[in-house]
């Protein structure tokens, strides 16, 4: 059933930590890999990059897209938020992970958090129960080989099943991410159990320079970010507010934009208040804060 009202004008009272008045979580998706590719086996090719052009046969410039954020955008990525002391969450597909395994073990060491981004990259859209249990059961058994540690947050790629979060709860799942409807986070009851959602975002996300063209440059994409961050801080002393920034290796990785994702992290540290976090601690917080019946 859809909720039209959420906590309306009435938010709980949960305090972020040190008096932040924003919870700041980037999300760094790690999808390479897990496309669908003729060169792998699969039926067809994806599709969805700066270039759309559909081929039928084997499309080597596609995968050389995506291969990029595994080859040198990772690495770029990494460092800077280390220059800055920036925890993200790796959101990782499985398959991904597989693949390369280096990629989590290296960013878990760097004290990051690796979350769940289902098997392979896809909707769960019509997915029958057995096999989403499986490609969730798959993707935990992935990110456990890699890290010795399963994942305790998902975010399936569109849409979820009416099924996923019942799932994410019988296999140990803390948080799931499937929701856009909020700058807060919010329980929702799952078999008569509270279940914790943290909202995402498609607007403070990098995937807006392919999508929509909404970002043409760092410097564009990131006044958008810092202007959702300001807009908050204003709110932030009434409301626990929480900004998801998304990000894609292949993405934000590219030179041409990586100034803009560091001037994110110049404006969050001169503009103070801002308490960045991994999602898993965000999710921890909140539910060792929040008043019952949040």
């Amino acid at each position: 059933m859809r909720d039209l009202v959420g906590y309306g004008n009435r938010p709980p009272a949960v305090a972020w930590p040190e008096g932040a008045r924003v919870a700041v979580s980037f999300v760094l998706n790690f999808e390479e890999g897990a496309e669908f590719s003729i060169a792998d086996g699969d039926a067809f090719n994806e599709s969805v990059y700066e270039v759309i052009d559909q081929q039928s046969v084997l499309d080597p410039c596609i995968d050389s897209h995506f291969e990029y954020g595994t080859r040198v955008a990772y690495w770029r990525i990494a460092d800077l938020a280390e220059q800055y002391g920036v925890p993200m969450t790796v959101s990782a597909c499985g398959r991904a992970v597989e693949r390369s395994p280096w990629l989590v073990q290296d960013a878990a060491r760097r004290g990051h958090e690796i979350a769940a981004h289902g098997f392979r990259w896809e909707t769960h859209a019509g997915m029958a129960l057995e096999d989403e249990r499986r490609a969730i059961a798959a993707t935990v058994d992935a990110i456990r080989g890699a890290v010795g540690k399963a994942p305790v947050g998902w975010h399936t790629r569109s849409v979820r099943t009416g099924n996923t979060r019942a799932l994410l709860r019988e296999q140990g799942f803390l948080y799931d991410s499937d929701a856009y409807n909020d700058d807060t986070p919010y329980f929702v009851d799952v078999g008569g159990a509270r279940h914790l959602v943290l909202p995402y975002t498609f607007d403070t996300n990098d995937m807006q320079f392919q999508h929509s063209n909404r970002f043409d440059t760092g410097a564009s994409f990131a006044a958008y970010v810092c202007d959702g961050y300001d807009w908050l801080h204003r709110e932030g002393d009434r409301f626990p507010r929480m900004l998801s920034i998304g990000l894609h290796l292949r993405m934000i990785g590219r030179p041409a934009r990586m100034g803009g994702l560091e001037r994110i992290f110049q404006h969050l540290a001169q503009r103070k208040g801002a308490w960045i976090a991994t999602r898993e601690q965000i999710a921890r917080h909140w539910i060792d804060n929040a008043p019952a019946g949040a």
